[in-house]
């Protein structure tokens, strides 16, 4: 259990694919109204697959590792698997049992990112 919390705090220290795109294909902001955690993710496809994500977050550790772990995981994946992610998912990337109020935190990076796959899958 110690090996996932180094994890996560190692992530919220040094977020990975912390950044802005230029002109990326999507881009959508998500937002915790319950503890103020923000988030906006930027992405650029090519041939029906992620070839970059960045991110830029406020918010608490959870949310802030949570969206540097997904950004790596979905490096590469397709839109059709990148919309198939689940909370599953999400939790097996975390590796700790989280609280309903710290699931929200960890789950708003997934639900932005499946938000502007969806807008490219709609074409705009």
């Amino acid at each position: 259990m110690d090996i996932y919390r180094e994890n996560i705090l190692d992530h919220y220290r040094n977020p990975r694919n912390n950044g802005n795109i230029n002109n990326p294909d999507a881009s959508e902001v998500g937002f915790n109204p319950l503890c103020g955690d923000r988030i906006k993710i930027q992405v650029k496809v090519e041939g029906g697959k992620l070839q970059d994500i960045q991110f830029k977050a406020q918010g608490c550790a959870v949310s802030i590792a949570t969206a540097s772990m997904l950004s790596e995981y979905a490096q590469g994946m397709s839109l059709d698997n990148l919309r198939k992610l689940s909370k599953d998912d999400i939790l097996e990337l975390v590796g700790i049992s989280l609280s309903p109020t710290r699931l929200k935190c960890a789950l708003l990076s997934l639900k932005t990112l499946q938000r502007a796959v969806k807008k490219l899958q709609k074409g705009g």
